[in-house]
């Protein structure tokens, strides 16, 4: 089975058709096996970016859980220590919240660590998908 994590730029660019990375949002999503999995760090960045830079309601992502585009597997509360190792070890290289969420949600899903580095972290993070497989 294949699953993808959505972060932030992505979902962003997907409705902003302002935003640099809206044709290649479009095509990814067009090829994404859905549900695309995602965290609340990831939508409430999302949300805030919509409304405030590309002057869009935000509710707009609501409309992805109705139409099973996207999930929210992940809780924060569950997962505190470890996503808060990963933001110690990572602070020197920018890593937010959502970031270290992400990550922390692909070690549970392959049992490996993913290494985080800077250059995901361009701009608005719009070229930052996440693919990875399990069986």
């Amino acid at each position: 089975m294949t699953a993808w994590l959505l972060d932030t730029g992505p979902l962003v660019a997907f409705f902003d058709r302002s935003d640099a990375g809206h044709e290649w949002a479009k095509e990814q999503w067009a090829q994404a096996p859905v549900p695309m999995l995602t965290c609340e760090a990831v939508l409430a960045e999302a949300a805030y970016l919509l409304r405030e830079h590309a002057r869009l309601p935000s509710e707009k992502i609501l409309a992805l859980f109705e139409r099973k585009v996207i999930t929210v597997p992940f809780t924060l509360e569950a997962h505190a220590g470890p996503v808060a190792h990963l933001l110690e070890k990572y602070h020197d290289q920018g890593m937010q919240l959502a970031d270290a969420c992400l990550v922390r949600m692909s070690e549970l899903e392959r049992g490996q660590t993913v290494d985080w580095n800077s250059s995901w972290a361009h701009g608005s993070r719009a070229l930052a998908v996440l693919r990875w497989s399990w069986l």
